[in-house]
């Protein structure tokens, strides 16, 4: 698409993504990776919370978590998701909207190593979204996995990575009195083409 040019410009959304991301990492103040990922309950009630991206592949997006927390259980009853992320400084945004499968080999394996140790255990820690009587507690179960996985604590079997693989994404930048210019690459399923269209702000 000849309009579709500077920042705009490429056949690979996620190399587009991955572009934005960088540029994104020398201006943000504070995690410039860092998502609003929205899922869904039972009753189709929305949720939303912050999470860090933390890979950008040749066709999916990875993140982290316990898979026993309220995202967890509700990634893998949909099977769905959807994301934004705002880089402020740069006045962009890209939206992605895909379907979710679990990472749960040795990649995730090799990140959850590569988080620092106090990570790591905390994970083994925390119940993550279920309810927690007092804040000492935590840190009292936090001094008790310390003292039995030492400093080389193994992946927790209820924690790991997820995938999403999009068929929507949406590019935003701002523009001189709210004419902000937007691209939505849409395939209708995983195999296909990616179709682009410019949308009207």
């Amino acid at each position: 698409m000849a309009d579709r040019t500077g920042i705009f410009a490429g056949d690979d959304p996620f190399a587009i993504v991955a572009a934005w991301l960088a540029q994104a990492e020398r201006s943000e103040p504070n995690d410039p990776n860092a998502i609003a990922l929205s899922t869904v309950d039972p009753d189709g009630l929305p949720n939303v919370r912050m999470v860090l991206l933390k890979d950008i592949e040749g066709d999916a997006f990875v993140f982290y978590t316990n898979y026993s927390s309220t995202k967890g259980k509700e990634l893998v009853a949909s099977g769905k998701a959807a994301f934004v992320i705002h880089w402020k400084s740069l006045r962009r945004q890209v939206r992605v909207r895909g379907l979710i499968s679990r990472e749960d080999g040795p990649q995730a394996d090799a990140y959850f190593a590569s988080r620092s140790l106090k990570s790591r255990l905390g994970a083994w820690a925390s119940a993550q979204s279920s309810p927690l009587a007092r804040r000492a507690d935590l840190m009292a179960k936090f001094a008790r996995i310390t003292a039995e996985k030492g400093t080389a604590p193994e992946r927790p079997p209820f924690w790991g990575g997820f995938r999403l693989r999009p068929v929507e994404i949406e590019f935003w930048a701002d523009g001189a009195f709210r004419l902000h210019d937007r691209f939505r690459w849409r395939r209708p399923e995983l195999s296909a083409p990616w179709e682009v269209q410019r949308l009207n702000p």
